[in-house]
C-alpha cells in the first residue's frame, strides 16, 4: 500500500457515504497509510484513523435531529447552521468520545485541506505536526461560507477546503503517491453547476477577494478534476469509489432514512470494490 493515497472529498451530509466506505475498511482491518481530505472527508477520516467502528455513524446520523448539531437555531446563536462548537468541542470530548491517543499514535497520516480566505489558495496541514490543533483544522476545513464563520490559524483566515481543492488528488500526487483511491460523494453522471451566489459572495466577503474568486471558479475546477480522474482511471493510476445509486441526499439533509441508506450504500460499494482493489494493490 506504499505510495497509495486515499483522497476524500467533502459534501456536507453526503459525507455519510464516505463514512460507510471507511466503516467497511475499518471492520476488515484495511489501513491505508496516507489520507487527504477536505470538509466532511477530513471529518470522517479522523474516526477511521482512531479505529472507532460506528463512530462516524453515531455522530453524523445519530445526532442529526439534535438542534445543537444542525439547525437554524445554530445560525442565530453562532452564525453557523452546523453547531461547530458542539461538533468539535463537546461531541469528541464527552458525548461521543474521540480516541485521541490512538489517533496520534497511528502510523496513518491525515492531510487536512483548507482554503485561505485572502488568497483563495488551498492550504494543507499534516495532523502529525498539529497535536491538539487537528480538530481545529478539521473544523476550518468544514467551515463553509455563508453558513459558518472562518477559523483563524497561524496568521491565516481559513474556510472550507472543498472550495479551493474540492477533490484533493493533486495534493496526494504532490506528496509522492503514484496510485490514488478517490472516494466521491456524488454519482458518476454528476457535474457541478456554477454557483448562483457570486453576487452575494462579492458583497458578503468583500474583504476576501481570494475566497470570492475561488468560489466563482469552484465548479469549473471540480468538473476539470473529474475529467482528469476519469483519464487517470483509464490509465490505471486511480480507482474511484462513488455512489452507485443517486439517492438524492442534500448537503444539509436531515432525513434519517435517506442518510442511513447512503451510509449503507457506501459500505456495500466499498465491499464491491475489494476484488479490484486487491488486484490493484497486490
Amino acid at each position: 500500500m506504499n505510495e497509495t493515497g486515499v483522497v476524500l472529498e467533502g459534501g456536507g451530509m453526503r459525507g455519510v457515504y464516505t463514512g460507510g466506505v471507511l466503516e467497511y475498511w475499518l471492520e476488515h482491518g484495511i489501513k491505508f497509510p496516507y489520507l487527504v481530505g477536505v470538509s466532511a472527508g477530513a471529518c470522517n477520516a479522523t474516526s477511521y484513523i482512531s479505529g472507532q467502528p460506528g463512530r462516524n455513524k453515531k455522530v453524523t446520523i445519530g445526532l442529526v435531529h439534535d438542534k445543537r448539531y444542525l439547525s437554524m437555531r445554530n445560525l442565530w446563536k453562532e452564525k453557523s447552521l452546523f453547531g461547530m462548537n458542539f461538533i468539535f468541542d463537546q461531541v469528541p470530548t464527552s458525548l461521543i468520545p474521540f480516541d485521541f491517543d490512538t489517533f496520534y499514535n497511528s502510523s496513518q497520516e491525515l492531510i487536512i485541506g483548507t482554503t485561505d480566505a485572502h488568497t483563495g489558495e488551498a492550504v494543507f496541514y499534516r495532523d502529525i505536526d498539529l497535536a491538539e490543533q487537528t480538530l481545529k483544522l478539521v473544523r476550518a476545513s468544514s467551515s463553509l461560507p455563508f453558513v459558518a464563520p472562518p477559523i483563524h490559524h497561524g496568521g491565516r483566515t481559513l474556510f472550507d477546503g472543498g472550495i479551493s481543492a474540492p477533490i484533493p488528488v493533486d495534493q496526494s500526487i504532490k506528496d509522492g503517491n503514484t496510485r490514488h483511491i478517490v472516494v466521491l460523494t456524488q454519482p458518476a453522471n454528476y457535474r457541478k453547476k456554477p454557483s448562483r451566489l457570486g453576487w452575494l459572495a462579492k458583497h458578503f466577503y468583500s474583504e476576501y477577494p481570494g475566497l470570492v474568486r475561488a468560489m466563482e471558479e469552484r465548479a469549473g475546477l471540480y468538473n476539470e478534476t473529474l475529467d482528469r480522474l476519469a483519464e487517470m482511471e483509464r490509465e490505471g493510476s486511480v480507482i474511484i469509489i462513488r455512489p452507485t445509486q443517486d439517492l438524492q441526499v442534500g448537503r444539509m439533509e436531515k432525513k434519517v432514512d435517506k442518510l442511513e441508506n447512503l451510509y449503507e450504500l457506501g459500505y456495500r460499494d466499498a465491499e464491491a470494490a475489494m476484488d479490484k482493489l486487491g488486484a490493484w494493490l497486490s
